[in-house]
């Protein structure tokens, strides 16, 4: 029987190898040696940080820090390598995805026929 963790590291490897993670790494060290588009770039995941971690904690969102998010965003979509950057990672995450899908496969299926059974 074929030890699970074994296949998750020849998964890990199969994804470093991928090439969607191999243009997601080279887009990453493209903003990241561009220092105006590196500054641009942290602030962007810093200010999504921070909203995401008011949201959880159940914080208020105001509508200025909504308009100043939004702002960032737009900012960073007009740069060429960030947005190329935001495109690579999109590509991998759904590649992930639909990876994660597979795998939980065996849960959906047991617990499908027994909702299935269930009605």
């Amino acid at each position: 029987m074929p030890n699970i963790y074994d296949s998750a590291y020849d998964m890990e490897k199969a994804i470093r190898e991928s090439e969607e993670f191999q243009g997601l790494k080279s887009a990453f060290e493209a903003v990241m040696n561009d220092p105006s588009a590196k500054q641009m770039f942290d602030n962007f995941r810093n200010t999504q940080m921070e909203l995401q971690q008011k949201q959880m904690q159940g914080e208020e969102i105001t509508e200025e820090e909504v308009e100043k998010a939004r702002q960032v965003v737009e900012l960073v979509q007009q740069h060429e390598d960030i947005s190329k950057l935001m495109e690579q990672e999109q590509r991998l995450n759904m590649m992930i995805n639909e990876v994660s899908q597979i795998i939980t496969k065996p849960l959906e299926e047991l617990y499908g026929a027994h909702e299935e059974q269930a009605e």
